[in-house]
């Protein structure tokens, strides 16, 4: 299994439990609790461990033990297929030594104030207007989806028009809110603490997840800045099982995006006593099934 598959799947996966839906990081190297073998128990736990900033616990908990231990083992390797250039490294360098400078909030918000005064003389009263394209674009594809149900659609269309509120009423730059994110986003660049890019491409998969945990804390910690507090949309979705032949299950998922009440349906499949989303497991299995076919092909081609 390829890093770079890995992360797709992980992305799409946190993106799908979304729309279908500083603390210690668990002990992802434990067994899974007995009582996260339901399917709102899985994805209870999966909300739990994204509030406490643990991808790995999230990956862990979304993936087979043998697929988890296989993407664990080819981390580093896969995460180097790509090779760096020097530009690279200079861009790297660069900016990790901006970002844990000594005065680097105040040097980083001199340098992006002017910037900030420029967009607002220039784009903010435009701002609407853009935001009512792009929700606009945004609520076209949704229609346009053809592997959608209709009920499925009216719960993407509000969460896009909850999204869209959001968005509309935040500035995203004013200063004292930019100041705030810098201060976050320079403490999260110094405990992360990579000062070249081979030396954040030497990373074992569980350092590599640790200092993946920081960022993402970060992260959440800048949104709720601006007002989108992702802990309590966690801390609001409630999993309902409507069906559950022991085999599979169709699961129903409510949560809250600000003050609007969404839900969607999910469906899951019991492996060997545990519950995986179905679409990741399919693709976890198409992914084996490509690889079988590539090396027959390499053998094949190995005997003329």
């Amino acid at each position: 299994m390829s890093t770079s598959f890995v992360r797709a799947a992980f992305v799409a996966s946190l993106l799908l439990f979304v729309a279908g839906c500083e603390q210690k990081p668990a002990e992802t190297n434990a067994p899974v609790a007995a009582n996260a073998n339901t399917p709102e128990a899985t994805i209870r736990r999966s909300a739990d461990l994204l509030k406490q900033g643990d991808l790995a616990g999230f990956m862990q908990n979304a993936l087979p033990p043998a697929e988890f231990a296989k993407a664990k083992a080819d981390w580093k390797r896969d995460a180097n297929e790509k090779p760096v250039t020097d530009e690279d490294r200079a861009k790297f360098a660069e900016t990790m030594t901006k970002l844990t400078a000594p005065d680097a909030e105040q040097a980083l918000f001199a340098e992006i104030e002017p910037q900030l005064k420029e967009f607002d003389a220039t784009y903010q009263q435009q701002m609407p207007m853009y935001v009512a394209m792009g929700s606009g674009w945004l609520q076209g594809m949704v229609q346009q989806n053809k592997d959608m149900s209709e009920a499925s659609k009216q719960q993407a269309l509000a969460a896009i028009n909850a999204l869209t509120g959001w968005v509309q009423k935040t500035r995203f730059t004013d200063p004292e809110a930019i100041r705030k994110v810098l201060a976050i986003t320079v403490k999260a660049a110094r405990e992360i603490n990579l000062k070249t890019l081979d030396e954040a491409r030497a990373l074992d998969f569980d350092a590599s997840m640790a200092k993946a945990r920081i960022a993402f804390v970060g992260f959440k910690a800048a949104l709720a800045v601006y007002g989108f507090s992702f802990d309590q949309l966690l801390d609001s979705i409630k999993p309902e099982v409507i069906e559950n032949d022991g085999k599979t299950a169709k699961v129903k998922v409510s949560y809250m995006l600000f003050d609007t009440p969404l839900s969607a349906e999910t469906e899951m499949v019991n492996v060997d006593g545990r519950w995986y989303g179905k679409d990741a497991m399919e693709k976890l299995e198409h992914k084996a099934e490509d690889a079988g076919d590539e090396a027959e092909t390499t053998d094949a081609a190995g005997a003329d």
